[in-house]
């Protein structure tokens, strides 16, 4: 049959792949909306001081910082945490509250939320390729008609694609850095860092920085 000629000469293997692509996306997407992104529990406050990041940054930063309890839910927030009136919860290692996904960016789901803007950016990538392979140019009204619908697409595809690409990009200096988006954009009203000698106390060199934020 054709299908099995087709399977014979690999034309279904893209096809597969493609579409395997897609559903990891849509996986991973539900994975980050819908977990933990690291809320603060009131029974892990006896836990705030002892944390691994904190007791690696503490040289850093000046003594006269002290954690501080959450104006809304009440509990003592670690260091690098923020309260989220969106999810009405105090997030540890807080980087912003993100639209798409209804949930926090956080210590727990931001790996899974990078690996999820590749994974769009593959999908993207090459859904732009393949509209961009079936386009032909014709000046003339009959050859829009027939391609308006194709030519929408790839140009729907090229804007998600420069979005998708910018966060990313974004989005890995910041964790070459060691920062967050949010100690990024307000960084002169956080008093841990507003205090501190270092422009950024919890930079430990890009290799090491990569590391502890994906394993």
């Amino acid at each position: 049959s054709d299908l099995q000629k087709q399977e014979e000469r690999g034309e279904l293997l893209q096809p597969l792949i493609f579409v395997s692509l897609v559903l990891c996306s849509i996986l991973l997407y539900f994975r980050v909306s819908l977990m933990d992104p690291g809320f603060v529990k009131a029974e892990e406050e006896e836990k705030a001081d002892k944390s691994e990041e904190q007791s690696v940054v503490i040289p850093l930063v000046p003594s006269n910082i002290k954690l501080r309890r959450c104006g809304y839910c009440m509990v003592k927030q670690p260091m690098r945490a923020r309260h989220c009136q969106l999810c009405q919860h105090c997030v540890r290692r807080y980087d912003h509250h993100c639209p798409w996904m209804e949930n926090c960016i956080g210590e727990k789901n931001h790996p899974f939320f990078i690996v999820y803007l590749i994974m769009q950016l593959v999908v993207l990538l090459w859904g732009g390729q393949v509209a961009w392979s079936g386009l032909y140019f014709e000046l003339s009204w009959e050859w829009l008609n027939h391609n308006i619908f194709l030519l929408t697409s790839f140009f729907v595809i090229v804007i998600f694609t420069i979005v998708a690409v910018l966060l990313l990009i974004s989005h890995l200096y910041l964790i070459s850095c060691n920062t967050t988006t949010w100690e990024f954009m307000s960084h002169h009203r956080i008093s841990y860092l507003r205090h501190s000698e270092l422009e950024n106390p919890f930079d430990q060199g890009v290799i090491l920085n990569l590391w502890r934020f994906f394993c």
